[in-house]
């Protein structure tokens, strides 16, 4: 046996299917035989005839057995080199086609499925980058994506998150959430905005880079305006339109830890907001007694259908936040609202705000319909 010979990686396991799906997703329904997989192997998929499908990784625990990586045969496929293959095109988008680093610090280099890399999400914050897991297999391979991501940020360092929901349905828990020489707080800056960012706490991975170029193109009606910036987080709304040259702005946040790292990025950009730490329901219910009015208002709460068990209360509970809001805007303001569930569709959104609009009997013009940031891809299958 010839060296080259011996360096061959082993074969991988490999997992038959009873039912394919154009989705990268298959479930464990879907699955013939598996007894060859242990959960957080990268396995071969095979269709009910035995003929290669694809690479996948697998979890015998999770509702979704198989995340669809590549369609590869097992024969030409390196791990390796399918990470940094993928991680190195994903720099590459950021880098050199949206060129982030020419406005920003602070990107999403790596988006889930968007990417070719489902169950992984990775934030770079400065000389930080925030790794999410949402999958064991994923997970498993951490030092793989940190090797890849090294690079081409040769002095990050790397903190590791995960939510408990995944941590239960994946099945792991991480042994530490960030590393030792992982800061704190991080400073970065979007855009001419300075935010402090604390990659260890807080929601998702410490910031929410989804939101940058809503963020810029919401400052552009800011001037001299009365500005109400709802579930604000950390201020992102808040700050931008006293960037666009808003004459007064006012957050409301629920969470107080955010309401402080709030008041410090108000500091350190040099200006001042007025933060309302309180539930945004009452408040909002407050000033619409009162008599208030905006001539802008951002409305971006957490997310507020979850699952689909939940999608009823939730499609309630945005329509009477948008019906709340809406009533703040003074005639002829500008309206932003903004929903992050995912399995709320853009249509849904529009009837939920056409509701709204109509129990608070105000007339509503559309004048443009938005996502996430360009750094945070879809794949198209």
């Amino acid at each position: 046996m010839t060296n080259t010979e011996e360096q061959k990686p082993a074969p991988l396991p490999v997992v038959r299917l009873k039912a394919a799906s154009p989705s990268p997703n298959l479930y464990k329904r879907m699955i013939d035989d598996d007894s060859a997989a242990r959960s957080g192997d990268i396995v071969a998929v095979q269709d009910k005839r035995g003929a290669p499908y694809g690479i996948a990784l697998y979890n015998k625990k999770s509702q979704i057995a198989l995340r669809l990586i590549s369609r590869q045969t097992p024969d030409t496929f390196d791990e390796d080199e399918f990470f940094a293959s993928r991680i190195e095109r994903a720099v590459s988008f950021r880098r050199d086609v949206l060129k982030l680093p020419q406005t920003t610090n602070a990107c999403r280099l790596v988006h889930d499925y968007g990417d070719g890399l489902p169950g992984l999400v990775a934030d770079l914050y400065g000389n930080c980058i925030v790794l999410e897991f949402y999958s064991l297999a994923m997970y498993r391979r951490s030092a793989t994506i940190e090797k890849a991501l090294r690079r081409f940020f040769p002095e990050a360092e790397f903190a590791h998150r995960a939510s408990q929901y995944t941590e239960n349905m994946e099945g792991f828990s991480l042994p530490r959430k960030f590393g030792a020489k992982v800061a704190h707080s991080l400073r970065v800056t979007e855009n001419g905005v300075h935010f402090e960012v604390k990659p260890h706490e807080g929601y998702k991975t410490g910031f929410f880079c989804d939101q940058r170029e809503n963020r810029q193109y919401f400052s552009q009606f800011a001037a001299g305006k009365k500005t109400l910036d709802v579930c604000a987080y950390t201020g992102g709304f808040g700050l931008y339109a006293k960037k666009g040259g808003a004459a007064d702005t006012t957050c409301v946040e629920l969470d107080e830890d955010a309401c402080k790292v709030m008041k410090k990025n108000a500091d350190i950009n040099n200006t001042r907001l007025n933060i309302v730490c309180a539930d945004a329901f009452p408040y909002l219910r407050q000033m619409g007694d009162n008599g208030t009015r905006y001539g802008l208002v951002v409305l971006d709460p957490y997310k507020l259908v979850a699952g689909r068990e939940l999608m009823e209360r939730g499609i309630q509970k945005y329509r009477d936040f948008n019906r709340l809001a809406l009533n703040l805007v003074e005639p002829g303001g500008v309206f932003l609202t903004c929903s992050c569930s995912g399995i709320v569709s853009m249509y849904m959104f529009e009837q939920i705000l056409r509701t709204a609009a109509g129990s608070c009997g105000r007339r509503v013009q559309v004048f443009k319909k938005a996502g996430a940031g360009p750094d945070h891809p879809v794949m198209v299958d």
